[in-house]
Formats: structure tokens, sequence, C-alpha cells
């Protein structure tokens, strides 16, 4: 697609900037930073520890670099400079970039450990991670300010990687947890080499891993989705590594036309979305018997789940992906709704402090210096000002996917919008063309959740879609200015959702008897793209069941100045009302502060 010059404003834009601004400019600025003073050849010699700490590194870099671009940081961007000529300088002449001492490096064959219950066979998990991650960063450095030293230290790193799996005798499988997901995401930064260069090697390299992937039965990652095994189910069902995998097969596709791949994607994307989102848009996991970072077992539901920071990075990249081979509106609202939710819920309003975990109903928490998520959350703000507008090759197609102050401009184009959403639904899109004439079609987002939505164009009634499509104003030519309005209907929204469990077995004469153990069901509130939270009932209970409600009253004349979004209160009758705010900015944004997304419902109102 045509790359156009996107500045988000408005709540998306403040956090970005509040990001620049904490975790971008403070965590890494030199290679002095902790995070860069881990891979001094002085350090790395030593280290035999399976630790992860040096992915911070790429995150970092691609999402710096970014950030740099978009807001013309000359200071950001010496911090960049500075760390990718530092990592440059250190790196082995072979390609090595990792943090891990010679004896433990993923070139060298280690003895097999018995597997652990997250499918961890080596001493080295983390070292293909890393460098993935480093090969990401250092190619999107080169990609906003060439560097042709970034590039071949990138480039270094997939050889070295083609290298030892073509030719070392080492399968990708044994070189990551969870099965081998944990390696096998280096398909992604494989293609990535691929694009930025044509050479066909790095196509190879994915393709090899995918291969070596679909024949570890453990993993069997096209295999087993193309049995219609659920997310949950793939390896460990880690949702960050089987997330980023899928971001991989999405760009082998997308230069190969693969179809079992698209048909993989297709089918666990579909398997996440129905199965195991938050009403927020936040993979989660932590239920019952499963692990904080596993996909739950498909139906299972809790208020008290596990959102990992990371994996709503993974999961906003991988709809990015899907919008571009799909151009599906329904990837731009996962998007949408990820980000004004789960995403903006673990971030703090310093752009420093984030959740490594999300609740829909449980405490803020803000993590430590070196956690992961730290990093992903950061990345992840980076990502949407590249998917608020689309453009095809051709430049005779713009798109509008994410609604919000901010603007864009295409050669001779400006594209602007005036709005306080998603405190409201009224947009006004200023288009500014010039006066010899510009020819394209613009396609305009309806939510799924906006019935009756209303467009004009220099006052004149458009034609809407159902909700979840695009609108189309057709080709024509466009001179000077015009104003298309947009007015999205935004009452506030009761969702139930009820958690059963069905125990199956069989009588002695072998048929088959069910029995519910379990029925339980909740009530949560959402307006627009935002879902809605209340604090601590009463201001000290963590749970509260409750009947129908009356009605559901927005309550204007409380609306915040963070972003004008009103609060919601819930007209209950028999106890005083239910005061509900925007989720992420319940509890005020305050480490400990609770959040409560979903109320018990009374069993006689279910």
């Amino acid at each position: 697609m045509t790359r156009c010059q996107t500045m988000l404003g408005g709540l998306l834009g403040k956090a970005m900037e509040a990001n620049r601004r904490g975790r971008l400019f403070q965590f890494i600025q030199d290679e002095h930073s902790p995070a860069i003073a881990v891979f001094s050849p002085a350090r790395r010699e030593h280290n035999l520890e399976g630790d992860w700490y040096g992915e911070h590194a790429g995150k970092w870099l691609y999402a710096a670099a970014k950030a740099a671009a978009r807001s013309g940081d000359e200071v950001l961007l010496a911090q960049v400079q500075r760390v990718a000529d530092y990592l440059v300088a250190v790196q082995m002449p072979d390609g090595y970039l990792g943090t891990y001492a010679a004896p433990r490096r993923f070139m060298v064959p280690q003895p097999l450990k018995p597997l652990s219950w997250n499918g961890e066979p080596s001493l080295r998990t983390w070292d293909i991670w890393t460098h993935s991650y480093l090969v990401l960063g250092l190619l999107e450095a080169h990609r906003l300010f060439p560097n042709e030293r970034w590039l071949a230290a990138a480039r270094r790193i997939g050889d070295l990687c083609l290298h030892t799996l073509a030719e070392g005798g080492i399968d990708i499988n044994e070189l990551g947890n969870h099965h081998g997901m944990s390696a096998t995401v280096l398909m992604d930064p494989a293609m990535e080499l691929h694009f930025a260069t044509g050479d066909g090697r790095y196509l190879d390299l994915a393709q090899r891993i995918l291969a070596q992937a679909d024949a570890n039965p453990a993993l069997a990652l096209l295999k087993r989705a193309q049995a219609g095994v659920d997310a949950a189910d793939i390896a460990t069902g880690k949702a960050y590594q089987l997330l980023w995998n899928l971001v991989g097969l999405a760009k082998l596709h997308r230069a190969t036309g693969d179809a079992a791949c698209r048909e993989v994607i297709e089918r666990l994307w579909h398997s996440i979305r129905d199965k195991h989102l938050t009403l927020g848009g936040g993979p989660w996991g932590g239920v019952a018997h499963r692990s904080r970072e596993v996909f739950n077992a498909p139906g299972t539901f809790s208020p008290q789940g596990y959102v990992e920071t990371c994996s709503t990075l993974a999961w906003l990249q991988l709809n990015r992906e899907m919008l571009r081979i799909t151009g599906d509106a329904v990837h731009a609202e996962e998007i949408e709704r990820t980000a004004y939710n789960d995403l903006l819920g673990a971030m703090a309003p310093n752009g420093e402090d984030w959740c490594y975990y999300s609740f829909p109903n449980g405490r803020r928490v803000h993590t430590t210096y070196w956690r992961c998520c730290k990093s992903s959350g950061a990345m992840a703000l980076e990502e949407l000002q590249d998917v608020a507008y689309t453009v095809n090759n051709g430049g005779d197609i713009v798109t509008v996917n994410l609604y919000g102050p901010g603007s864009m401009t295409l050669g001779p184009l400006h594209f602007s919008q005036h709005t306080d959403y998603p405190a409201s639904g009224r947009v006004q899109l200023r288009i500014r063309a010039p006066e010899a004439g510009a020819r394209f079609t613009l396609r305009l987002r309806i939510p799924s959740w906006a019935d009756g939505a209303t467009i004009s164009l220099d006052g004149h009634a458009q034609q809407a879609p159902a909700p979840g499509r695009y609108a189309e104003i057709a080709a024509h030519s466009w001179r000077g200015e015009h104003l298309v309005t947009l007015d999205f209907p935004m009452a506030p929204r009761l969702h139930r959702r009820v958690n059963e469990n069905i125990q199956e077995s069989r009588a002695p004469d072998g048929s088959p008897v069910s029995q519910q153990v379990l029925h339980h069901a909740y009530l949560a509130v959402t307006r627009g793209p935002l879902v809605y939270a209340t604090e601590l009932i009463d201001g000290f209970k963590t749970e509260e069941t409750v009947r129908l409600p009356q009605a559901l009253e927005e309550r204007l004349e409380s609306a915040s100045e963070e972003d004008g979004a009103p609060s919601i209160a819930m007209v209950l009758g028999y106890r005083p009302d239910l005061r509900f705010q925007p989720y992420y900015r319940a509890g005020g944004r305050r480490d400990g502060a609770w959040r409560l997304t979903w109320l018990s419902l009374a069993p006689d109102a279910t």
C-alpha cells in the first residue's frame, strides 16, 4: 500500500506523545542503559542464563524510530542512531548479536532437557527471540532513517539463522519454549528481510521455519489448525507466541499467495476473536488450569482472566496484517476496540508505567522496570498511526480505518478529522484537494455498533451500508474543499455473558449423559467503541450482583476533561445508581485502583 503522512491527535495522540516522552525517551538513551548494556561483549561472554531481556533493544529501536519519525524529535533520533550504531559495533563477525555466552548460543547443539509444562527444551530459549526483535528494530530504523550498516547487520543475523537451520543440523523447534513457538516467530523478521532486500534466501528461511514447525507433532502449526483445532490447543496455547507466529504466516502468505497459510490464519483468527478476547479486545488466559498467558479453554469465562499487554501488541499486529490482506472492516474495528480499551487500559498517563497484566475485573498493577510488557505496549501504540488511514498502491482508494482527531497528507491531498470521538459519534472529515482535481474513491468504516449511522458529503446525504462495513463515496474528481460528516449513534449498550460448564459422561448402557455443573451470568456496559467499568462498589466491594437495570443514563455533566466521554449511571431502583467510566480511565489510572467491567447477574434475571 502507498504510504501517507499521518498524525493522530485526541486520546490516541496524547497516549503516543506520553509514550514518546516517557517510555521511549527514558528507558533507553545510549549504550550504558541497562537494556543495551546486556549486549556488551564483557557481559555477554559470561551470561549462561536463559534470559529474555535482550528483547527490549529491538522493541525499543522499532518503536523509538517510529516516534522520532512522526514527531521530528531530534534528541530521540540521536538516541536511536547511537544505540543502533553500538549494536552494529558489538555484532560478532558471524552475525551473532545476542546476549548469551558462546556455549549457550543458538548455533551450538545442546543436550535436551525433559519437556516442562511450557514445552521448554533447551538452555537458550530466548536467543532466537531476541534476534527476531533485533532484526525488526534495525530494519524499521533503516526504513525510516536509511543507514546501510543497520540493514547489513540485520542481514547478517538472517544469514546466520539460515546457515544454522539449513547446514548446522539444528531444528528451529529446539530453540524456543512452548514447543518451539518462541523460536518459530523468526518467520516474521525473515519475511521483513525478504521485503526489505528482495533476497529470496530470506523467503526460503521463513518457509524452512514453517516446515519444521509443522513437522513438530506438539506444534503442527498448519496441520492442527487445518483440522479445526482451537487456538488454545495449538502447542501450549501461549497467546503472545501463537499470535506472533500468525503475523509471520500472514506475511508469508502476502509474499507467496499460499492458500494453506491464509486458511490457517483465518481459522485461528476467528477462533481467537470469537472465543478468546475480553470485551475490551485483549487476548486472555489464566482461568482454571490454564496459565495466565495461555488462551483459556474455549467457552470458559471469568471476569478475573488475565490480559498480557504483549498479547495485545501481537493481536494488533495480526489485525494490521489481516487488514492489509483482506481489506475487511472487521480487522480495523478490532484494532480500534483493542486500542481504546485494553491497550490504553494498561498504560499510565505518564507514558512510562504499564500493567503487565490487566483484568476485566481486578486491581490495576503497574509492573517493574524490566518487564516485557512495558516495551510491547510502547510498540503497540506506535503501530496505530500507520493503520489509521490506508491507501492502495495505485493511490485511487483512500480508506479511513480509525476515528479521532488528526490528519493525513497524501501528496497534494490533505485530510483532517475534527471530532471528539470516542466521546461522541460526530466526525467531520475535511478534505482539501488541488484545484486541478484528484480522482479517488473514499472508503469510511461504519462501526458494527453504529446502527442508524448517517453520512453526508457537502451537505448531501450519502447511502450508509450495514454496520461493520465500509461506506464508499465512488471515484470522482475532488477539487478544493469538501466536508464529509458522519454521525454514529452511541447509545449505551448492555452485554450479557454466561459461563456454562457442561460435564459429559456415559451411563452404564453407554448412552451419553450431560450434567450442567456451572451456570453464571454477567452484565457489562459499552458505549460506542468504549468498554465501561465501575470502581469498587460502595467504595469497598470487589463484586456485586445486580438485577437487570431499569435504565442506563449518560451523565454528561461529569464528562472527563481527559477525553470528554460521559460517565454512565446504571439505574437499578433498589439501590443507589452505579456509576461507570470508560475502562481505561476507571479508578483514575492509578496504580492499585480497582476496575469492575462485569457485574454478576441475579439468577432470576438470566
